[in-house]
């Protein structure tokens, strides 16, 4: 029962639209403006630096959270990894906004950066890398999670881990099947410019 709760905290938590309080607060309507995301990208597009920092800190945050909540009560793995990965998908599914969420990315770096440490760095150096050559948020966080399976494979090497990187992998993907469309078609827009439709 106690393991239940917890976990249900950890969705409840990745479930908190940090993008979407930020914008409220603003006066700006999210779902209205730029690529219509809830994510950080879609607040720097919108609203500025500021903000996108809030809301980006906010949801690497919450994917912490999850994962150290169950740390701390005592639970190893393979239950840290399932509360990081319902934090994830109470990111990309909330409750508050009926499942209509954003993409998950710097949620499951929070996950990561608490469930594995070292292949969390590793995987924000590649999606930052990526981005910076590119000037694509998208691009960065494809390759970054491309790579996390194998990552997670040579420096954590436990299945559990194994497991989770593959699963939070493949949210990515999905997530990122019209960023995906738009890249292969050349019209992803950009950091810094706006969303072609």
């Amino acid at each position: 029962m106690i393991l239940f709760v917890l976990l249900t905290v950890a969705y409840i938590a990745g479930a908190i639209p940090f993008g979407m309080i930020m914008a409220k607060a603003r006066g700006v309507d999210l779902r209205r403006s730029g690529s219509g995301n809830i994510g950080a990208t879609n607040v720097l597009r919108t609203m500025g630096k500021k903000e996108a920092v809030f809301t980006l800190a906010g949801d690497i945050m919450k994917g912490a959270f999850a994962v150290a909540l169950l740390k701390v009560s005592g639970y190893g793995d393979p239950y840290t990894g399932l509360a990081g990965l319902l934090a994830v998908i109470g990111h990309d599914y909330p409750v508050f906004l009926r499942f209509r969420g954003g993409k998950g990315v710097a949620t499951s770096i929070g996950v990561l950066l608490v469930y594995a440490p070292y292949v969390g760095l590793l995987t924000v150096l590649i999606w930052l890398s990526v981005v910076f050559i590119s000037r694509y948020s998208s691009l960065g966080a494809l390759a970054a999670f491309t790579f996390l399976p194998l990552n997670m494979l040579f420096l954590r090497k436990d299945a559990a881990g194994l497991y989770l990187s593959i699963v939070l992998a493949a949210l990515i993907y999905v997530k990122h099947r019209d960023n995906i469309r738009r890249l292969l078609q050349g019209r992803e827009p950009k950091i810094g410019q706006k969303k072609n439709n």
